[in-house]
């Protein structure tokens, strides 16, 4: 049985998404502690040009791979071989 996504929790994932600037990164956990696959799956099926590829894994590394690079360093993203530069580009601040 597949489990759906509350839709106020989808929102609140998609807002999060939305509030993370150019030139800067959160992680999975970072949008949502408690259930950072959620976050992917939200990131999976919602198409609201939602700026997708500022959300890295916890490591720094990419779920997209070279597109999601390009992406990142199009908008000034500080990079360490293949993976985000969390020190410098992650957003730290609460939502």
């Amino acid at each position: 049985m597949e489990q759906t996504v509350d839709e106020s929790r989808q929102d609140r994932i998609v807002a999060r998404v939305r509030a993370i600037p150019v030139g800067f990164v959160r992680t999975y956990g970072d949008i949502d502690p408690v259930a950072p696959r959620l976050v992917g799956r939200v990131l999976a099926t919602v198409h609201d040009d939602l700026p997708w590829h500022r959300v890295v894994r916890s490591d720094g590394s990419l779920a997209k791979g070279r597109r999601q690079r390009a992406l990142l360093v199009e908008e000034g993203v500080p990079m360490r071989g293949d993976r985000v530069d969390l020190r410098l580009a992650r957003m730290t601040s609460d939502f």
